[in-house]
């Protein structure tokens, strides 16, 4: 094999689609911009690295969409999914990673890749026309001139959204006297345990001082040209949130439901869940607490919340800009840019939101490569399929003029006929079901696989 695929960013969707390429004997070189330019959010030069939250969100692939995707990732010999299932840590019925062992995981997998090589340097614009096939997967984070050159080939202004960061606690600094460990609703996760969440309570009084805080808190100042960005909805800042209405918090990261203050016998009025974030069990991230507070008033604010009076900040929260393609309008069925077919783009600059998404799309853009790159037929997964219903909606799907980022979900899915009268949770285990047993068909006629299995 004399042909080489060039791919532009090693993060989740980059890394996955180097391996998926290598795998199927196609000579892979992995273009990264860093140590030699860093981003406002990632913080080591490690290949997928995880910059947000440390959660890969629910692993339960019979009732959930993104556990339904998990399952078909692993079952089509991905890197990333061997990366998490490796460095897994306790988190209920999510799928949370240790974020620095899975990093140096994958990092190695792909350094001695023989296939692989990996060049660290900045990309400024579109791969030349002698590098033959390439792909951008540069992620929401792609530099200013690469982002330009991606705007002005494809006739338009890139889109973009800003995402935020939460915050990250050393376990020492929490007050157990006030703290205890429970899963919602006492749920098992897939290591066993039902008590995989640190919960701090609050009763009314305290939680109506944290909204009012949160709300007056001083806040980072946008730029000029960040001023017209829009928020993604499903990672709303935690001060956005609560300017929406007093009890909005209560209802949504706060919510007390399934929880029981073993002090008191009773559920609290809101409670602020911290999920493990490494191996180590040193350090917990806060749930659903992506914030744009300027530090100082990160501090003041959460130790109001009872248990983190003394808290100790492994990491402060922030907020970054996102980048994203018009995919529907740009892409074709093989995530190939039309106007120029030998580019083709991965991860969540396609418009798909969530690192397993990203990974996805970044699977299935290294497939596809490597098929055309072996002159053989790429073949896109069938839209019963997680996988599939993910490509076609962000492909196709969508509609262009309304288009914005998307997780995977059941309402992506082909419905069963009416006549078939499946409803409520029998529905996504059925559509789960079909979903597995229609990728079992397309793997089977997926290209050759050659290398070695993911450690």
């Amino acid at each position: 094999m004399t042909k080489k695929l060039h791919i532009i960013g090693a993060g989740l969707a980059g890394s996955e689609a180097a391996w998926q390429a290598a795998k199927a004997g196609i000579p892979v070189i992995l273009h990264e911009m860093r140590p030699i330019r860093g981003t406002e959010a990632h913080q080591t030069d490690s290949l997928a690295e995880l910059v947000c939250s440390n959660s890969f969100r629910s692993d339960d692939a019979a009732n959930n969409a993104v556990g339904l995707l998990h399952e078909e990732m692993r079952r089509a010999g991905s890197l990333i999914m061997a990366g998490a299932d490796a460095h897994k840590l306790p988190a209920g019925g999510a799928l949370a990673v240790d974020r620095h062992g899975f990093s140096a995981a994958v990092t190695a997998a792909l350094e001695n890749h023989p296939l692989v090589t990996i060049a660290r340097e900045e990309i400024t614009a579109l791969p030349p026309a002698d590098w033959g096939s390439a792909i951008i997967a540069t992620g929401p984070l792609t530099s200013a001139s690469l982002g330009a050159a991606i705007g002005e080939a494809t006739g338009q202004d890139h889109l973009a959204f800003f995402d935020a960061i939460a915050p990250i606690i050393h376990r020492e600094s929490i007050n157990f006297d006030i703290a205890w460990f429970q899963s919602r609703y006492d749920k098992e996760g897939p290591g066993g345990g039902v008590a995989d969440y640190i919960n701090l309570p609050l009763d009314e009084a305290q939680y109506k001082a944290f909204v009012a805080a949160l709300i007056t808190g001083e806040k980072t100042d946008f730029k000029e040209w960040e001023k017209t960005t829009p928020y993604f909805e499903a990672c709303l800042p935690i001060e956005v949130m609560a300017a929406r209405g007093e009890q909005t918090l209560a209802f949504g990261p706060m919510k007390p439901v399934g929880l029981m203050d073993p002090r008191t016998g009773q559920r609290a009025h809101a409670v602020v869940q911290l999920r493990q974030d490494n191996k180590l069990g040193t350090l917990w991230n806060m749930v659903g607490f992506q914030t744009k507070l300027k530090h100082a008033e990160q501090v003041r604010i959460f130790r109001t919340i009872p248990g983190l009076e003394e808290a100790q900040f492994a990491r402060l929260g922030g907020l970054h800009r996102n980048t994203f393609i018009n995919s529907p309008r740009l892409l074709d069925s093989q995530l190939r840019l039309k106007s120029q077919p030998h580019l083709r783009f991965a991860g969540q600059v396609t418009g798909v939101e969530g690192y397993v998404e990203s990974a996805a799309i970044g699977l299935l853009a290294g497939r596809f490569a490597a098929a055309e790159l072996a002159s053989a037929e790429g073949l896109a997964p069938p839209p019963t399929t997680a996988l599939g219903a993910l490509i076609s909606h962000i492909t196709g799907g969508a509609d262009a003029r309304t288009f914005q980022p998307m997780n995977v979900n059941f309402g992506l899915f082909p419905e069963f006929p009416k006549s078939a009268k499946i409803r409520g949770k029998d529905r996504k285990q059925a559509m789960s079901a079909r979903a597995l047993e229609d990728l079992s068909v397309w793997l089977g006629h997926s290209i050759p696989r050659s290398g070695q299995a993911a450690e």
